[in-house]
């Protein structure tokens, strides 16, 4: 019976327990918690505004040896990575003779071996009269200076003969079949190999490349900038160059040409740069690394700078709030100087002692803002 009374009792204690714990766990969520904002402090760096040209590295001149007669690729003697002198031998090349010149080669020596020997004839007969006293003087010189020509004919159409049968012309010490390096070097690309066909450099054809040479110690940064950054480039600023191939490694160099007239580049228009860089002795690059170059428009070293996620604006006018007091903080406008996007220099308003209100907006990353 007593627990019978009891239960009631006991059930209703219970319902009221809970309310009660509902209405302080709704209270305690109505109050508002105090918004506790975290601080920063200037600090003293280097500011520099710069624009980014992606290119790549590249030799100042690279050299294209072209053949200068058509045939195939017999020998090659140089290959990539190896250096040469001017007037090494690079290649040899074995002519193919073209059938209809090397017919009209033979048929025009054979008409001066014909011209030579009537001339001779003639000449001889002239001369054994002149002993004679029945011809005279003159008519001898005529008939000498005849065969004279009848024998630089003959000598010209022997090499002529030789040159389109073998590229070359015996005892002249000129091989038109052998190709030499115009420059001195490093052989950085061989496009073709022994037995293919190659075709000579005349004015309708630039013909093939046997080999590419370069001086690959006087390498420069060749890229592009887009128009919008290109009015605040001029020639002779600095440049720093970091290669893609080359992590943690960045070559110094100056701007030395900005290219007059811009290409469309998939609907924008860029300017091509180029750029001298400054290696040291020893350094190899290899051409055509991917780099990217940062050309430095202006710099100030060891100034006063806040970070701008900090900076608010009224009316274009820039400002922080400084902390006067615990959490107490006052609005204070401010000079900017030069800004790199990140932290921007502080001409006039702060000092390096003052605390700045990080802003709620500079907390979305959750590294800052209030707590």
């Amino acid at each position: 019976m007593k627990l019978r009374r009891l239960l009631p009792l006991l059930l209703g204690l219970a319902v009221l327990a809970a309310f009660l714990w509902t209405l302080v766990f709704l209270y305690d969520k109505s109050k508002k918690h105090p918004i506790v904002y975290r601080t920063a402090t200037p600090a003293i760096s280097d500011v520099v505004q710069k624009t980014v040209a992606a290119g790549a590295i590249v030799p100042r001149q690279e050299v294209a040896i072209k053949a200068r007669v058509s045939g195939v690729l017999d020998k090659l003697y140089v290959a990539a990575g190896q250096v040469v002198e001017r007037g090494n031998k690079v290649a040899r090349i074995r002519i193919i003779p073209n059938m209809v010149n090397l017919n009209s080669a033979e048929a025009r020596l054979r008409t001066a071996e014909i011209s030579l020997s009537s001339t001779k004839d003639q000449y001889d007969r002239l001369d054994k009269l002149f002993a004679e006293h029945l011809v005279s003087q003159t008519d001898l010189h005529r008939a000498e200076l005849d065969f004279q020509l009848a024998e630089q004919e003959r000598a010209a159409a022997q090499s002529n003969l030789s040159l389109v049968r073998d590229g070359a012309v015996r005892g002249s010490g000129k091989v038109s079949n052998i190709v030499s390096s115009t420059v001195s070097g490093m052989v950085i690309e061989v496009p073709v190999k022994e037995g293919a066909s190659v075709i000579e450099a005349n004015n309708f054809n630039e013909g093939t490349t046997i080999a590419s040479v370069a001086d690959m110690q006087d390498m420069i940064f060749q890229g592009h900038v887009d128009e919008t950054e290109v009015g605040k480039l001029r020639v002779d600023m600095p440049v720093s160059i970091s290669v893609g191939a080359m992590d943690k490694s960045r070559f110094e160099g100056t701007l030395e040409y900005i290219s007059p007239k811009g290409v469309d580049n998939e609907g924008t228009i860029e300017f091509e740069v180029r750029a001298a860089l400054k290696l040291q002795p020893g350094t190899f690059l290899r051409a055509n690394y991917s780099a990217n170059a940062d050309i430095i428009l202006e710099r100030r070293n060891h100034v006063l700078t806040v970070d701008e996620s900090l900076l608010g604006f009224d009316h274009s006018k820039a400002y922080v709030e400084v902390e006067t007091g615990p959490q107490h903080f006052e609005r204070r406008f401010l000079q900017l100087g030069l800004s790199d996007g990140m932290k921007v220099e502080i001409l006039r308003g702060l000092s390096l002692s003052d605390r700045i209100k990080i802003p709620a907006t500079a907390g979305q990353d959750g590294t800052n803002g209030p707590h």
